[in-house]
C-alpha cells in the first residue's frame, strides 16, 4: 500500500511517500480501500510534535478517511465487502489502504461522495456536538463563529443555520467571507483585520452580544470574545489555531454570568457512542434532503500531501481540503 510517512518531527515537506506491506487484520476489523483522506489542522501539529497525541515513528498522519470495504473480519456484523464508509482512524489516514475496527466506521449516505465523506466526520461531528450538547443552542439565538471560512467553521455555519441561529461569521479574508455568504447566505460577516470585532458584534446585537461563540482560534480572538458575549452566553473552546492558548479572567465570567465550555468531540464520541450516532443520523438525513452541502474546495493527490497541509496552514482553503488516492471515484 502507499502511505505518506512522518519519520521525524518537522514540516509537511518532510513527509515521505512509501510503499508498505498491507496491514494485518483482527477478527473485528475491516480493510478499507481508501479513496480520499481528510486534511485537518491537527495533522500539522502532530507532525511537528505539538499535538496531545504523539505517535511513535514512523507514522502516517491523518485522522479520517472514506473508501470501500475490501475485507471484513470474522466477527464483523455491521459492515460487508463493498460498503461505502467513512472512518475515524485517529492517526494513519494518509494511505490508500487502512485496517480499522468496524466501530470506527459509518456507512456513507447514498448522496455523499468519497471526498465529502473523508472531510465530514471531524468537522461536522465536532460542530454538531458543540452546538447541540455543549451550548444547547436554541432557535433565534445569535451564534458568533470565528474562523468561519475553514473546515469546522463552514460546518458550524451550516449546522447553526439549520438549528435556527442568527449567524455572525468572522474571518481574515474579504474574498473568503464573500464566498461563505454566497454559499450559505450568512447574515453578517466581519473581517477581523478591519479592527476590533467586539464592537461590531455589539452593534449587530443591539448592544447585547452573542449568545453562543464558537472559537477555534484562541489568542486575541478569545480575549475579545469574552467582551462581546451576552448574559448567559456560552463560549465554546474548540482549538487554538492562532498558536496562543488564552486564559479567561474569572471576573468577566462572573459579570457576564456566562459559561466557558470545552469541546472535545473525540472523547465525547468514545464515552457516548449512541448520542454521537444519533447526531450523525440527523446530519445524514439533512444531507440526503439537500439541506447540508459541505464545501470541499481543494483536492490533492496523496503524493502532494505537503501542498494540502500548507494550504491549511496558510488559510487559503474555504471549507475542506482532501487528499485523493488512485482509487478515487466521485459518486
Amino acid at each position: 500500500m502507499k502511505a505518506m510517512m512522518c519519520k521525524a518531527h518537522g514540516t509537511p515537506e518532510s513527509l515521505v511517500l512509501e510503499e508498505l506491506p498491507p496491514p494485518p487484520m483482527g477478527s473485528g476489523d475491516v480493510r478499507i480501500g481508501v479513496h480520499a483522506c481528510g486534511v485537518n489542522f491537527p495533522d500539522l501539529l502532530i507532525i511537528k510534535g505539538e499535538y496531545q497525541i504523539k505517535p511513535g515513528f514512523p507514522f502516517a498522519p491523518g485522522g479520517e478517511v472514506a473508501g470501500e470495504v475490501l475485507e471484513a473480519g470474522a466477527d464483523v456484523t455491521s459492515l460487508k465487502v463493498g460498503d461505502r464508509v467513512m472512518c475515524l482512524v485517529g492517526v494513519g489516514g494518509y494511505v490508500d489502504e487502512v485496517v480499522t475496527h468496524e466501530s470506527r466506521c459509518m456507512k456513507l449516505p447514498s448522496t455523499m461522495d468519497y471526498a465529502t465523506g473523508a472531510g465530514f466526520s471531524m468537522t461536522y461531528g465536532t460542530s454538531y456536538y458543540a452546538l447541540a450538547q455543549c451550548a444547547e443552542m436554541k432557535p433565534g439565538e445569535t451564534l458568533l463563529i470565528h474562523g468561519a471560512t475553514g473546515g469546522v467553521g463552514t460546518a458550524t455555519v451550516e449546522i447553526g443555520k439549520l438549528m435556527g441561529a442568527n449567524i455572525i461569521a468572522t474571518g481574515g479574508s474579504d474574498e473568503k467571507l464573500k464566498k461563505l455568504q454566497e454559499a450559505y447566505g450568512v447574515e453578517h460577516v466581519i473581517n477581523y483585520n478591519s479592527g476590533p470585532f467586539k464592537d461590531q458584534v455589539k452593534a449587530l446585537t443591539n448592544g447585547q452580544g452573542a449568545d453562543v461563540i464558537y472559537d477555534a482560534v484562541g489568542g486575541d480572538v478569545f480575549d475579545q470574545s469574552l467582551r462581546c458575549i451576552n448574559w448567559n452566553g456560552r463560549l465554546l473552546v474548540i482549538g487554538f489555531a492562532s498558536g496562543r492558548i488564552p486564559s479567561a479572567p474569572a471576573n468577566l465570567l462572573l459579570v457576564k454570568n456566562c459559561k466557558l465550555v470545552g469541546v472535545f468531540w473525540g472523547a465525547f464520541a468514545a464515552r457516548y457512542p449512541e448520542v454521537n450516532k444519533a447526531n450523525f443520523e440527523q446530519m445524514f438525513r439533512w444531507h440526503e434532503e439537500g439541506k447540508l452541502k459541505p464545501i470541499v474546495s481543494q483536492t490533492f493527490p496523496l503524493a502532494r500531501a505537503a501542498d494540502a497541509m500548507n494550504a491549511i496552514a496558510k488559510r487559503t482553503v474555504v471549507g475542506k481540503a482532501v487528499l485523493t488516492t488512485d482509487r478515487y471515484q466521485a459518486v
